[in-house]
């Protein structure tokens, strides 16, 4: 049985084709510059040499058709036809408080996402179109909806409550959701699986790392807490997102700069995190991290706030659950960067934790990181989010 994944952009269109028989990928790809100039889909099947088609793609249901022909091509495809796709599962950012676990879309469903498009603004229109792109070039094909939020809709009150007038939580759901929801519940039931633990009797905190970052607790795979909030905008330092900061700044940084609430949202968003501290030098950690091996104190600083703001969070996540089986680091710093991830476990000796330096220098593959006398397992464990929302869809279509 296959499944398509498909995650979309304003102007871009993520895929995989997964055979959920032994979980291999057949195909994936990415359709770029969609509705723009220069449109480009770069097509990979599994043992075959990849495709390039520059094509104009006005629209979404133009780039899904591509991405059909390019999977049933003779040459360079891997399915005869769309008969052999059984499903669609779509990655939804915000689902709001509708749904707590993936569901078959339908009409119902897609007017939640249009719902909440405030929340979502610049990604729940995008999965949007790409749902109904599907159903226009394959009507009847049964699709699934699996929401970034729906993991954090476990988290109790005490957790997801802001402590502003109730009334805008009534009104319009004023709250703390979290996201990277899908990659979280996937490591986190990875982490069980691969440390041994019991199911039914562990404490996890997982720490996704990338240019976007967030850090969750889950109690026996549920979730009890995570780091962003209403918006990806709260949490932890990012490559380009501020993190936590007291909303006076906003009212300050206007009243000094003469800027709107738009203007300084975009810069706390798009040019803050790595970035801003580290004066500009850039949101990559390598270029972060060559800057500050030359002696540049504001990338000095800039690595040393991020690895203090992480270790923060699995401090305050281990007093949450009253204590941490196991903590997984994941996404692209969290798996490949063994100098962030060792800076970090500097913080938690309290803990008990113990690092294997030589297994620390892994990268991009389940590795265990901690020693046998460590107190606390850590390990290294890539995401697939691609994966994760394949079986959340062949679960759905049973």
């Amino acid at each position: 049985m296959n499944i398509l994944v498909i995650n979309c952009g304003s102007s871009s269109l993520k895929y995989q084709l997964i055979d959920m028989e032994n979980e291999a990928v057949l195909a994936k790809g990415l359709c770029e510059r969609i509705g723009i100039d220069g449109s480009r889909l770069e097509h990979k099947p599994a043992g075959k040499d990849k495709f390039v088609l520059e094509e104009p793609m006005p629209d979404h249901k133009v780039a899904v058709q591509l991405v059909l022909d390019a999977l049933s091509d003779p040459e360079h495809g891997v399915i005869a036809s769309t008969d052999e796709i059984s499903a669609v599962g779509h990655r939804v950012v915000h689902g709001g408080q509708a749904y707590s676990d993936s569901v078959l879309i339908d009409e119902k469903v897609k007017d939640v996402i249009r719902e909440n498009f405030d929340l979502g603004p610049l990604h729940n229109p995008a999965n949007l179109i790409g749902i109904e792109a599907c159903e226009q070039v394959m009507p009847g094909k049964p699709q699934a909806a699996v929401f970034d939020t729906a993991f954090g809709q476990s988290m109790p009150e005490k957790a997801y409550m802001y402590a502003i007038p109730y009334e805008y939580y009534a009104k319009y759901g004023v709250r703390r959701y979290g996201f990277h929801g899908t990659s979280h519940s996937f490591v986190s039931r990875e982490a069980i699986r691969f440390a041994n633990l019991d199911p039914n009797n562990c404490k996890i905190i997982v720490c996704h790392l990338g240019n976007g970052a967030s850090v969750s607790a889950s109690i026996n795979g549920k979730c009890v807490d995570t780091s962003m909030g209403l918006t990806p905008l709260e949490g932890l330092i990012m490559g380009t997102r501020s993190g936590d900061l007291d909303p006076a700044v906003i009212q300050y940084i206007c009243n000094k700069e003469g800027k709107t609430l738009d203007e300084i949202f975009n810069i706390l968003n798009k040019k803050s995190g790595i970035l801003g501290l580290s004066g500009g030098i850039s949101s990559d950690f390598r270029d972060v991290q060559k800057a500050q091996n030359e002696g540049n104190h504001e990338a000095q600083v800039a690595i040393d706030a991020y690895v203090y703001r992480v270790a923060k969070y699995i401090g305050a996540y281990t007093a949450a659950m009253n204590g941490v089986d196991a903590i997984a680091f994941t996404a692209g710093v969290g798996e490949n960067d063994g100098v962030i991830r060792g800076e970090i476990c500097k913080y938690l000796t309290y803990l008990g934790v113990v690092i294997d330096a030589e297994a620390n220098k892994g990268r991009g593959e389940n590795i265990m990181i901690s020693t046998p006398e460590s107190k606390v397992k850590v390990m290294v464990l890539p995401t697939n989010e691609e994966l994760a929302i394949a079986r959340e869809t062949l679960a759905l279509i049973g």
